[in-house]
């Protein structure tokens, strides 16, 4: 699937999933091509499985150095310190965070994430995938209620490492 500002990604997902809309205030519509905080590029949901979101920040916000890569904004902690709030939709506490990797696709690197956030406003589960574009951080995040979370775990997982920039 490719959508929104940032091009070009691509991510699969189950088809019973639908777009959902995204606030104008979280789009960016409002300040594009100059948007000094991150805005929500697409969204999807399904009400069984969870949702997912593509969050895209601008580079200027982490680091000043131009097309910098993931690796020079610092280490997965670091970028996660900073881009917490996108992923859960409120607040972000570094215990919240279970599990980080890094994962190199082509000349890409990703930095991944497993959260467990019980006071998140996307869900008590999150899964997130950022890399950098240009000057732009790309955030992927999967969301899951404990419910979802359940029966749904592997479909997201799955839905998760599709992600690519």
């Amino acid at each position: 699937f490719f959508a929104g500002n940032v091009q070009p990604y691509k991510f699969i997902l189950p088809p019973t999933w639908k777009q959902a809309r995204v606030a104008n205030i979280l789009s960016g519509n409002y300040c594009q091509p100059k948007c000094a905080e991150p805005w929500v590029e697409v969204k999807f949901e399904d009400e069984k499985q969870g949702k997912v979101q593509v969050v895209a920040s601008p580079l200027i916000r982490l680091t000043n150095k131009p097309n910098a890569t993931i690796e020079d904004i610092g280490s997965p902690e670091k970028l996660i310190a900073s881009l917490g709030p996108f992923v859960t939709g409120n607040t972000f506490d570094p215990e919240e965070l279970l599990e980080t990797s890094v994962e190199k696709l082509c000349d890409q690197t990703y930095y991944k994430y497993v959260l467990e956030t019980p006071y998140a406003l996307t869900g008590t589960h999150n899964l997130a995938k950022a890399t950098t574009k240009g000057n732009t951080v790309v955030l992927f995040v999967v969301s899951a209620n404990d419910k979802q979370w359940q029966t749904s775990k592997e479909t997201l997982k799955v839905v998760l490492n599709s992600f690519e920039v």
